[in-house]
């Protein structure tokens, strides 16, 4: 099992989820070296096999490596979860080339090609129903797009295509979806830590609350578990967001 950007926040919920429905888990981190060392320990407790890899997926030719690398070097890739991502505001008056190139290798490119590169690992995979491959979208990305956010919006909207496309190209062993949360975890930083823009925010949610990181990662463990007649759907999970 894979996950990208395990090491904190969502990740980490998806990493121990998985943990703890006996899967071994790689993860990825960009930075977060100490909080992946704490990770490695809790799955290590709980019974599951766990590594740490430092991961860079704004270097495409990296991530195609990591992908080729556990193609050769492991026995068995039962799923691939694309949790890494980047998400700055990107007003349409300041935004740049670099910014916004950065965002879709991030987002959507890096996730494509080391889809690509473990794809005949996947493919060999015993999990009933086949592997399955899962990417974080976002609903603001699908149709609610949020303004100032260009870059970030039309790369999670690349990411969600991948979803539907790599369900096609990859059937019948490889099974592909997308989990797209609405707020599962408020950012740290930045003006979605406004607490004041947070209340507004939770003012259009039906369920009038945020969700948790384990709300995401219990969707996650479904699609790559239990879904096993379920290939290229987003499932949102937003406390009803969408329809408001």
């Amino acid at each position: 099992m894979v996950v990208t950007g395990g090491a904190r926040r969502v990740g980490r919920a998806i990493c121990l989820a998985l943990g703890r429905a006996g899967f071994d888990v790689v993860f990825t981190y960009r930075t977060s070296a100490a909080e992946a060392e704490t990770l490695v320990a809790e799955l290590s407790e709980i019974g599951a096999g766990a590594e740490a890899r430092r991961l860079d997926l704004d270097d495409c030719e990296e991530a195609e490596g990591f992908g080729l690398r556990l193609a050769r070097e492991s026995l068995r890739l039962d799923a691939i979860v694309h949790n890494a991502s980047i998400y700055n505001p990107t007003p349409l008056d300041r935004l740049t080339k670099a910014e916004a190139l950065q965002h879709y290798r991030i987002n959507a490119l890096s996730p494509l090609l080391l889809t690509r590169a473990a794809a005949p690992l996947l493919k060999q995979s015993e999990l009933p129903g086949g592997a399955g491959v899962v990417a974080m979208c976002d609903i603001h990305a699908m149709g609610r797009p949020r303004p100032r956010y260009a870059a970030y919006n039309m790369s999670k909207a690349s990411l969600a295509e991948m979803v539907r496309t790599l369900a096609r190209e990859l059937a019948p062993e490889v099974r592909v979806n997308g989990v797209a949360p609405g707020v599962v975890a408020f950012p740290e930083t930045g003006e979605d830590a406004d607490p004041e823009m947070q209340r507004k925010y939770l003012s259009r949610v039906p369920l009038e609350r945020s969700g948790e990181p384990g709300d995401a990662a219990e969707a996650v463990r479904w699609l790559v578990m239990d879904a096993r007649y379920t290939t290229g759907q987003i499932v949102r999970v937003d406390g009803g967001r969408w329809v408001t």
